[in-house]
């Protein structure tokens, strides 16, 4: 069997959306008076090279079924975090917008991990 083809283009437009949602955050972040600092670099960084593996899941996610999962964890690792920054008012907002859509990202790769077979012969 194969992935279906949802699922193809499901990790592929989160892998889109994140590099270009991403990019913007990092080349669009305030200047600190102090010079640029590390955490908010290393995490856009970090989480642009994570897109790549995205992109990796969508062209073959059946042979790539088993990181799906690390798929859910990342956007799981943003999204309720960052809601609850912005529930509470350590965060802006606006955060509490790219949180939930990481979490339906996050959730639509689950649902593609259920749909697509853990090998071609299944």
């Amino acid at each position: 069997m194969t992935a279906p083809n949802w699922a193809r283009i499901w990790f592929r437009g989160a892998a889109i959306y994140g590099a270009i949602a991403l990019s913007a955050g990092i080349l669009l972040a305030p200047a600190s008076p102090d010079g640029p600092r590390l955490e908010p670099l290393a995490f856009g960084l970090t989480a642009l090279a994570f897109q790549i593996v995205f992109w990796i899941i969508g062209g073959d996610p059946v042979r790539y079924r088993p990181m799906m999962m690390a798929g859910v964890a990342e956007k799981l690792a943003f999204g309720v975090p960052a809601l609850w920054f912005a529930k509470t008012g350590w965060a802006d907002p606006a955060v509490a917008l790219f949180a939930l859509v990481d979490l339906v990202l996050g959730a639509g790769f689950a649902l593609a991990w259920r749909a697509t077979p853990a090998s071609r012969g299944s």
